[in-house]
């Protein structure tokens, strides 16, 4: 999304281990005909002159790059369309101004049980434990597809390795801790310390992903 960043995701930081993840929800209007991500992709294959919107909270948000990333996975054309902020996204959506949104999970969450918003699908690679009876995006015929916002930990490169080393062993600690992981959950975030080596692989891969 810049440029000209001031530092390097990759080279300028020795990551300590992944904390969070939020996985993302595809919802639609309730009288959108989709029912699953088959349907969905169908319903905008057949838009094509006048594509689906999803509305998002504003450019270059997460929301915004799952869309874009699931326009390019099942090569089918979709409109963003850009608010500031959820509120008025959710809002114009019950309302039928927009049809779909990859939304945030909380935030879709008693639109969903209130039958105000449909559920199509998540953007996580496994089932979210607070819906879980909606599939996935991957497994719903775009194997590999996830999109998430996520939160991790890091010290500055070149970092000696007994000192990350004892960082990471009391990041598994607290996030093992009832009282630490139990809130995060409770607001929809998938929680889970990761090895370095491990954390390093997946923002590589995060950065080859989204460059793309």
């Amino acid at each position: 999304l810049f440029p000209n960043l001031p530092y390097d995701p990759v080279r300028d930081f020795a990551p300590v281990s992944r904390l969070v993840a939020a996985p993302l929800i595809l919802v639609v209007n309730p009288q959108h005909p989709a029912r699953d991500v088959a349907g969905f992709i169908a319903a905008a294959r057949a838009a094509s002159a006048a594509p689906i919107t999803y509305a998002t909270p504003g450019n270059g948000t997460s929301m915004h790059l799952a869309g874009e990333l699931f326009a390019q996975t099942a090569r089918v054309p979709l409109t963003h369309v850009p608010y500031r902020g959820s509120a008025q996204a959710t809002t114009d959506l019950i309302a039928g101004q927009v049809q779909s949104s990859f939304a945030d999970l909380l935030v879709s969450l008693p639109h969903l049980r209130e039958g105000r918003l449909r559920p199509i699908a998540v953007t996580s690679r496994e089932r979210h434990p607070l819906l879980p009876e909606v599939p996935t995006i991957a497994e719903s015929g775009l194997p590999g597809f996830e999109a998430l916002s996520w939160q991790g930990l890091f010290a500055p490169a070149g970092t000696p390795a007994p000192v990350l080393a004892r960082l990471h062993a009391e990041v598994v600690d607290a996030l093992a801790a009832p009282e630490i992981r139990e809130p995060f959950a409770q607001q929809g975030f998938v929680v889970a310390a990761s090895a370095p080596e491990e954390f390093a692989a997946f923002i590589r891969a995060e950065v080859e992903k989204w460059r793309a």
